[in-house]
């Protein structure tokens, strides 16, 4: 299992998606991500493509973490995760569940899963989720009918109940940060604060130091 690859790193879990990218090349956006620095990259496409589109972006992408040394994610998309190898795959509450996602992945694959609340964080351990992720801590854009807000507290609650390692999501930007890191949490997705922003790389750069410094 690789989950030492997670429990070992700290700081942004940049999402690329490029609904969010500003009319640009999602892989430019990507380089420039991994240039600045972060923790670990997933693609995140939650608008329609063709498999093949899907593949080859995941596969652009999964070349560049390498290069960098950077785990890659793949959203949603079990059968890509597989078929490029990536390190983990991120799952929703109503995406398969975790036995059978384990079934097709095999035991080397990181399983992520999206949690609201303190219950669903546990159940989500006891299911076999190498890590989870936790939200939204703050109000997001990225997310159509979205989750209510869960907050720092609950945040922390959940940093403090779980074993395995806790992505704080929705809303992170440079100035939340710190609060985030200081709840607990050793990792944070963040989707538009790098993608949508004009200097992709100082943006991750920024976000990146910034939820390392507590």
């Amino acid at each position: 299992m690789r989950t030492s690859i997670v429990a070992e790193v700290r700081g942004l879990y940049a999402i690329v998606d490029p609904e969010y990218c500003a009319g640009r090349d999602p892989l430019w956006v990507a380089a420039e991500i991994l240039r600045g620095g972060c923790a670990a990259l997933q693609l995140r496409a939650k608008q329609p493509q063709r498999p093949q589109e899907l593949r080859s972006l995941g596969a652009a992408l999964l070349g560049l973490c390498r290069k960098a040394g950077v785990p890659f994610f793949v959203n949603d998309h079990v059968w890509l995760a597989r078929e490029l190898g990536a390190e983990g795959v991120h799952l929703g509450q109503s995406d398969l569940p975790t036995d059978q996602a384990r079934r097709e992945l095999g035991a080397h694959v990181l399983i992520g899963r999206s949690t609201h609340s303190l219950q669903q964080a546990e159940q989500a351990q006891a299911q076999g989720a190498n890590l989870i992720g936790f939200g939204p801590i703050f109000a997001t854009q990225t997310k159509q009918h979205a989750d209510a807000v869960v907050g720092l507290e609950q945040l922390a609650q959940v940093c403090r109940t779980v074993r395995i390692p806790v992505i704080a999501i929705g809303g992170i930007t440079l100035d939340t940060g710190a609060e985030i890191a200081r709840a607990g949490a050793p990792l944070a997705a963040a989707i538009s604060a790098v993608c949508a922003a004009a200097d992709p790389a100082r943006a991750a750069e920024q976000l990146h130091r910034a939820l390392l410094a507590s």
